[in-house]
């Protein structure tokens, strides 16, 4: 049998960074800050802000990266009417020490708040090296262990998409939920975020099972797998499509575990790279993703404007300089402070509402999508508000 794993795991590296390199290196995160959790904002004069990209590297995938964060932050900027931003754009080269001193850099040179770096390890040695300095980090990152003092993550979290899907599938009944996850860091954050989400509804945990992150870890764990899978309604799993997802969902039915009667639900992204939408064993599984009408907007002005797509979350640097935008809007002079960044309301940018929590994390409005026919279906559309939000 060819390696799945491996073929879906190079199939995808073309197309975006995995959910675990920007989950990656968590070590010694910062502490809560004891000053006043931000600088004075004058909204008479731009607003200095650097944004951190992972420039310079000699990669050409990090180079893309880097001019696809730019670009889309500078689009952002335009759009902000009235805000004055003056953006400062500095390479990390994807390390965290380079980053770390260009953040010192930064904010030697009049920088207010930081925008980015992409990787954990980076954002963390980039919230040490400011902790003192009564400057915020807003970065790309998704992992929420390096979250919390002056780091907030902008990225799409595990727990943001397991709150919103364990939320829908009791609404619809599948509330004996079983969790199967891999055996390594990603997987083992993506179990805890399911368990809280269960933990936090009205859902009931059936069971977890685990596999050695290898195609034959996934064989070897099948006959668990698939025996605990048709004792529940549902089947929760954290793999993503550059790793185990495609020959899971290719053996669980193989091995009885029938998708019309045990619901497949995804905690990451399903439809990227769009080869996944054909495989058999995902057709009607569901996952959480950003609202999609927002997002083709984006996707289209950024096309427009630069003539080629944008790199899959190059929306997060939009994002950051949106929200910047709207806190320095409201003319508080504490706008960049911990209390106005985490404005209760929270802000609209490409990939829909968002709002920063006081422990650094986020959370996001975000969509329910089912894969049917090869083709992605919303079946629970995203909150436009956080009014309604959390169904």
């Amino acid at each position: 049998m060819n390696s799945i794993i491996d073929l879906a795991r190079r199939h995808a590296a073309k197309v975006v960074l995995s959910v675990a390199a920007l989950w990656l290196a968590a070590c010694d995160p910062v502490g809560p800050l004891a000053s006043a959790e931000g600088p004075q904002v004058d909204r008479n004069a731009p607003v200095p802000v650097a944004l951190l990209i992972p420039g310079g590297s000699g990669q050409a995938s990090d180079q893309l990266l880097a001019r696809s964060l730019e670009n889309a932050a500078r689009m952002a900027i335009n759009d902000l009417g009235g805000v004055r931003i003056d953006l400062r754009v500095y390479n990390t080269g994807g390390q965290a020490a380079q980053a770390a001193t260009v953040a010192t850099q930064a904010v030697d040179e009049g920088a207010q708040i930081i925008l980015g770096p992409v990787f954990g390890g980076e954002a963390n040695a980039v919230g040490n090296a400011v902790a003192g300095r009564n400057i915020n980090v807003l970065a790309f990152s998704n992992n929420t262990d390096i979250a919390g003092g002056n780091v907030f993550v902008l990225g799409h979290t595990f727990q943001n998409s397991a709150d919103r899907l364990v939320r829908y599938a009791a609404r619809q009944g599948r509330d004996d939920i079983l969790i199967v996850h891999e055996r390594n860091p990603a997987g083992d954050a993506g179990r805890r975020a399911i368990e809280q989400a269960i933990s936090a509804s009205s859902a009931r945990l059936a069971g977890v099972e685990s596999f050695e992150f290898s195609q034959n870890g996934v064989i070897q764990a099948m006959p668990r797998i698939s025996a605990a899978a048709n004792a529940a309604d549902a089947v929760f799993l954290t793999a993503d499509t550059a790793g185990a997802l495609p020959l899971l969902t290719q053996l669980m039915p193989e091995n009885g575990v029938d998708p019309a009667v045990t619901q497949y639900i995804g905690l990451t992204r399903w439809d990227i790279p769009q080869a996944t939408l054909s495989l058999p064993g995902v057709q009607g599984g569901w996952f959480a993703m950003p609202d999609p009408a927002l997002n083709r907007q984006f996707e289209a002005r950024y096309t427009s404007a630069y003539g080629n797509a944008p790199h899959p979350i190059a929306a997060l640097a939009y994002d950051g300089i949106a929200a910047i935008g709207a806190a320095v809007r409201s003319g508080n002079p504490n706008a960049l402070t911990r209390a106005g960044l985490t404005q209760s309301q929270g802000y609209v940018g490409v990939n829909g509402v968002f709002r920063l929590r006081p422990d650094g994390t986020n959370e996001r409005g975000l969509a329910v999508a089912q894969i049917r026919n090869n083709e992605v279906v919303v079946i629970d559309p995203a909150p436009r508000s956080f009014s309604g939000a959390g169904s």
